[in-house]
């Protein structure tokens, strides 16, 4: 009887790592044949012959600027067809429009507990919070909701009332007191 019907398992994994072994090193050859062709790496293997590397950016010499210290630190050399100068007698202010808040309701008529949907739009009020109001006997009361922020000039709750009727809302800002437009809800 042979020595390999003896231990089976054991010749067939010295056949393993061997064809294991034998793949990896081709592999490992392609690789390193493939790099140098194509150029990529960082050697190549020229034993340091100069000529054969290239320089891959080129950055002046900086230079001091003759001017005081309200004018640049570095000068950059001038670039031909350069973009002309932008005109020195713009306007200095930008007119920004009038900042209002913006309310909508998803639905004007709804049941008494059902969800009321509010937006709206606050451009110039990022950031800020706002307090939903209702219209009770002539004066605005704050409405029990949590605090609405607004973000990216939006804002957006909801509200649930079991009064019937109209009733009016309007959120305003808490820090300007600066009021929406009034929504008008009816309760059936």
């Amino acid at each position: 009887m042979a020595q390999d019907e003896k231990h089976p398992v054991v010749a067939g994994l010295v056949a393993l790592v061997g064809v294991g072994l034998a793949v990896g090193l081709l592999l490992g050859v392609i690789v390193m044949v493939g790099t140098r062709v194509l150029g990529i790496g960082g050697d190549d293997g020229g034993g340091g012959n100069s000529a054969a590397v290239r320089e891959s950016m080129y950055l002046p010499t900086p230079q001091p600027t003759t001017e005081g210290p309200a004018g640049p630190l570095i000068t950059l050399a001038p670039v031909e067809n350069a973009l002309p100068a932008l005109p020195t007698d713009l306007p200095t202010t930008v007119a920004t429009p009038d900042p209002q808040i913006s309310l909508q309701a998803g639905r004007t008529t709804v049941s008494p507990m059902e969800r009321i949907d509010l937006s709206g739009v606050y451009a110039a009020g990022e950031g800020a919070i706002l307090q939903v109001q209702r219209l009770e006997n002539g004066q605005w009361v704050d409405f029990p909701v949590s605090d609405i922020g607004v973000s990216g000039g939006q804002f957006s709750t909801y509200i649930q009332t079991s009064r019937t009727g109209e009733q009016q809302f309007r959120v305003i800002d808490t820090d300007t007191d600066l009021a929406s437009n009034v929504v008008v809800i009816t309760v059936v």
